[in-house]
């Protein structure tokens, strides 16, 4: 399941990045008035397709065995990055609008995928084991995300206009993901009685009546999708941080990008053993905290190019922000994953999936509003990162999960 899950991050996350700095002008094309920052159009079509697929796949995984739901979603994943070679081959007559298209697609893809991916691991290992699973699943999750988001520069520099040819690989990889899933473990449904309803396509009528009477479950979904804004604002400020406002261009600019992976991937582990057995309210608060702290510290204005860290400095700021930022997110994973009944799971993780990008939307029109302030204000770019860190701090404040020792069953 790890490896299929490291896969597909990764195929997500290249394509995605690819179409994020194809939208991300320079400071030149903005000042000529050729180009604008279409960034968050990319990151609503994204999100949109989990916003709409989220719920009804939540109910096929708790319907049904999570494990056949897992391998039609990375046989379709095959299907979508076939299409997106050929989306890149004719990217020249479609343009960004047209790989949209697919990349709405590829959202839809991945929202089947999610509440199966993350439902099946309860139901695979004892609950004391969780916080430590998830902190390597996050990990290698977010080391896909680096390997995927650093690449994706290069790549664009090296091919050019011929960027099809490198997506070669990312389909080799959707059918070595279709391989590995079906050596997942076999796990029988949650709830094969579950009756289909119109409800089921959004928050289902049980998720509700739980999240009413489960006040720790409704604010770890709350944070969750704090966390995700957080992250849906994030990387494109980074993007418009490195090539609007550094000048460094596409390849460096992906690796100031895959520098938070870096340090997520560290972060969930840490998070995954300082939280093991139990659900710890200090790694949340700790993580929250540390989080807004490198925001701010990513924004302070000053030096060369009107930024104080410049592209050296905002490196080891980045991989500690990642640090803190994965701490952050495991201990609220393993609450979404113990707490509801296990009947239940599949569908509550759907609606985490939908809060969380419904999180994503609201990040990324709060950037492009942002982008429009600063472009009438000719205030730097880095001023983004004090918006998030704003957003981020009533979680740093005032949010405390509850203690929690996990069942070692």
């Amino acid at each position: 399941m790890s490896a299929t899950q490291f896969l597909g991050a990764f195929n997500d996350n290249l394509f995605k990045q690819l179409l994020l700095l194809l939208a991300t002008p320079t400071a030149a094309a903005i000042a000529a008035g050729a180009s604008q920052d279409r960034q968050a159009e990319a990151q609503i079509v994204f999100a949109a397709a989990f916003l709409l697929f989220s719920g009804f796949a939540g109910y096929l995984s708790d319907r049904y065995s999570k494990r056949p739901v897992v391998v039609l979603s990375k046989v379709a994943e095959i299907a979508v990055m076939l299409l997106g070679m050929v989306g890149f081959f004719f990217y020249e007559y479609i343009g960004l609008g047209g790989m949209l298209a697919v990349l709405f697609l590829m959202g839809t893809q991945s929202a089947f995928f999610g509440p199966s991916k993350y439902g099946i691991l309860p139901e695979m290992l004892r609950s004391a084991d969780l916080p430590r699973a998830n902190g390597v699943f996050l990990m290698l999750t977010f080391l896909a995300i680096i390997v995927g988001t650093a690449l994706a520069g290069p790549l664009l520099e090296l091919f050019d206009k011929r960027v099809w040819v490198a997506s070669l690989f990312c389909v080799g990889i959707a059918v070595v993901g279709a391989g590995t899933s079906l050596l997942i473990r076999r796990v029988p449904p949650a709830q094969p009685d579950l009756d289909h309803s119109w409800s089921s396509w959004g928050v289902s009528r049980d998720i509700r009546a739980l999240l009413r009477s489960d006040h720790q479950l409704f604010w770890a979904v709350g944070a969750s999708s704090m966390f995700w804004l957080v992250g849906g604002m994030v990387l494109p400020s980074v993007n418009a941080l490195g090539i609007t406002q550094l000048g460094i261009g596409k390849g460096r600019t992906s690796t100031m990008a895959a520098s938070i992976g870096v340090g997520i991937a560290f972060g969930c582990t840490l998070g995954g053993y300082l939280s093991r057995g139990r659900i710890n309210q200090k790694v949340v608060v700790f993580g929250a905290a540390g989080t807004v702290v490198m925001l701010a510290a990513m924004c302070i204005p000053s030096g060369n190019n009107g930024h104080l860290l410049g592209y050296p400095g905002s490196i080891p700021v980045l991989i500690l922000m990642g640090v803190f930022a994965g701490m952050f997110v495991v201990p609220v994973q393993v609450m979404l994953q113990s707490r509801p009944p296990r009947e239940e799971k599949g569908r509550m993780i759907a609606t985490m999936n939908q809060f969380s990008w419904i999180g994503v939307i609201l990040g990324a029109m709060i950037f492009k509003a942002s982008i429009l302030v600063l472009d009438a204000t000719s205030i730097p770019r880095c001023a983004l990162f004090g918006v998030t860190a704003v957003l981020m701090l009533p979680v740093a404040l005032f949010y405390r999960p509850q203690d929690q020792a996990l069942a070692d069953d």
